[in-house]
């Protein structure tokens, strides 16, 4: 039998932190190309709290085509703002080949240096723009970067014999790896899948997903979003390991000053408080964007994204660090109010010997 050919489109994703936070509606002002607040498009009925708070903001832009071996990126790419201060740049690669060949366009694409350098030039243009609405600016040193699938095979073959005639090609290509799979990693590959109807299915791994069927553009919304919560993760996780080497090197720093004034500790206590605050609110904003609250198909996409990748370890991660912040900010605390106790105690100390000195001299 013929190996039927796919057509479809490859979405190549990356993202970077920007800032602090973003005030989406002074952004969209200062934008020049056309924007668009960025609700989920559903076809399928889902309840109404299925969706973004705030809605991020979505621009398309012209791009000159970039040239990846046989394959060409499209004339305009797709850059996404979200309040909490990340920012996705999307490429789309179309594709018209064999199952089998689609590997050499996911081997391309991993770390691709073109594209990593093309998509943060992109970024730093964008941030220039929108400059006065973002607190505190700067291009995170890291991004995270994923992959989508988006195809059909011709001719059309029914979905459960095309899995099962191409398994061994689409776990190659969701890690882009040319080396034969074992079994096992075979499995564990094509583990999560997901359909929602008999003529579309899902396939989600940690470097990339293939999705099959008609109108999917609600599901790479969910993967895109949860590739920006796994940026925001790493990049608060990284903030909390500086702000408690800080706090600790503030500890110390304390610990080996036999007597400090009582005002001394207000401005250590005042930067461990702000790192706390900021922490906190960021972690807050990312977890609380996305609202999928419920057992539904996009809920259960999300939640196979962030098995895939590993969001549950970052959370657990960040709120011990935080937990671990907030017991170094008490203790920080309780030696300032030892402190004040200490110097009190002294002061009475030096007025009672005042008093007893001046008791006793002659004419007094």
């Amino acid at each position: 039998m013929e190996a039927p050919s796919v057509r479809g489109l490859c979405y190549a994703l990356f993202v970077f932190d920007v800032g602090a936070s973003i005030d989406l509606d002074e952004a969209e002002r200062r934008l020049r190309a056309p924007a668009h607040r960025g609700h989920i498009r559903r076809k399928r009925r889902t309840p109404q709290y299925f969706e973004y708070r705030p809605a991020p903001i979505r621009v398309i832009q012209d791009a000159e085509p970039l040239k990846l071996g046989e394959f060409l990126t499209t004339t305009s790419l797709e850059l996404v703002l979200y309040d909490f201060g990340a920012l996705s740049v999307t490429y789309g690669i179309p594709f018209h080949t064999q199952v089998s060949l689609l590997l050499s366009l996911s081997e391309l694409l991993y770390e691709n240096p073109l594209l990593l350098a093309e998509s943060r030039r992109h970024v730093e243009e964008f941030l220039r723009a929108i400059e006065a609405a973002v607190e505190r600016p700067r291009i995170s040193d890291f991004l995270e970067d994923y992959l989508i699938f988006e195809l059909s095979p011709e001719p059309v073959i029914p979905l459960e014999e095309f899995r099962a005639r191409y398994a061994r090609d689409i776990a190659q290509i969701l890690r882009s790896e040319s080396a034969p799979l074992s079994e096992q990693e075979l499995r564990e590959a094509l583990s999560c899948q997901l359909s929602f109807s008999i003529a579309d299915v899902a396939i989600i791994d940690w470097n990339g997903a293939l999705l099959v069927g008609e109108d999917m553009e609600d599901v790479r919304a969910v993967l895109e979003f949860a590739n920006v919560e796994l940026l925001e993760m790493r990049y608060l996780d990284q903030q909390l390991d500086d702000a408690l080497d800080q706090a600790y090197e503030t500890l110390s720093r304390g610990r080996a000053r036999r007597f400090r004034l009582p005002g001394s500790f207000q401005g250590d206590l005042e930067r461990v408080a702000q790192l706390q605050v900021d922490s906190a609110i960021l972690f807050e904003r990312v977890t609380n964007t996305l609202k999928l609250i419920g057992d539904q198909y996009l809920a259960r996409v999300h939640r196979f994204a962030s098995q895939r990748l590993h969001l549950e370890s970052w959370d657990a991660s960040i709120l011990r660090k935080l937990q671990t912040l907030n017991s170094i900010y008490s203790k920080m605390a309780d030696r300032a109010a030892t402190s004040r106790l200490e110097v009190l105690e002294w002061i009475i100390i030096v007025l009672i010997a005042l008093s007893i000195v001046i008791s006793l001299l002659p004419g007094l």
